[in-house]
């Protein structure tokens, strides 16, 4: 654990600075994010308001887990340590992707902004069972991974000038999309896919923001029945 804990130590702290650089970037530029994101409203665009309240307690939930990093050895687990690659990519795409999105070269984002999604689902599927010892490594990257869906569909949006209403299809696709998420995911994720279409929902008109609503109340349902079975029978 000795050469990977050092290795840690290095590029997990760098990764998010180099990403919270960034978004401060993002803030104090002309034009900032927000004057980007308003300029480029299109049908899977969220209430920017509900990105910046998401960010803000993600940005201190990681840097509580990169100060177990600097505990006693004995107190990293192996799923930290196995995490860090994915959280230091993730850090590095989304880094990027502000960088792009302020450029207004959407395309070039949503390459950034796809990678980290993968990635972090990627980790979210292969993290070890929930325990008191590696909790925070779940809380970072299933929060991780619930965002990056969320920019995932914003960033396509904007990038392919997706104006609502949308076609059947893509409400369908939409449905889809986010119902298979819900039936897999477990109550940190599953409340961060609720929280995405709630800020899709928040961030639409007309009849298009109401069906989201539903959306929102169908995946909130999903994910508290599952999570109720799942009790049940642990």
């Amino acid at each position: 654990m000795g050469n990977d804990l050092s290795t840690a130590r290095i590029v997990a702290p760098g990764a998010f600075v180099v990403n919270f650089a960034a978004q401060v970037y993002g803030m104090v530029s002309s034009p900032n994010m927000k004057e980007i994101a308003d300029k480029n409203h299109y049908a899977f665009s969220p209430n920017p308001l509900f990105i910046g309240a998401f960010f803000a307690p993600q940005m201190v939930l990681q840097l509580f887990w990169i100060r177990k990093l600097f505990l006693d050895d004995n107190e990293v687990d192996q799923a930290q340590l196995d995490y860090v690659p994915i959280y230091t990519l993730g850090n590095l795409c989304i880094a990027a992707w502000m960088i792009f999105w302020n450029n207004e070269q959407f395309t070039a984002s949503q390459i950034f902004v796809t990678v980290n999604s993968l990635a972090q689902l990627y980790a979210v599927a292969t993290l070890p069972a929930y325990s008191p010892q590696n909790a925070l490594t779940h809380w970072v990257a299933k929060t991780s991974a619930g965002i990056g869906l969320l920019d995932f569909v914003d960033n396509g949006g904007v990038a392919t000038k997706y104006s609502p209403p949308p076609s059947t299809l893509v409400k369908i696709l939409t449905a889809g999309f986010f119902g298979i998420a819900s039936v897999v995911a477990d109550p940190i994720l599953g409340g961060c896919v609720v929280y995405d279409l709630v800020a899709l929902y928040a961030g639409q008109q007309g009849i298009w923001r109401s069906t989201l609503g539903w959306f929102a109340a169908g995946s909130a349902a999903i994910v508290g029945l599952r999570n109720i079975v799942l009790a049940e029978h642990a």
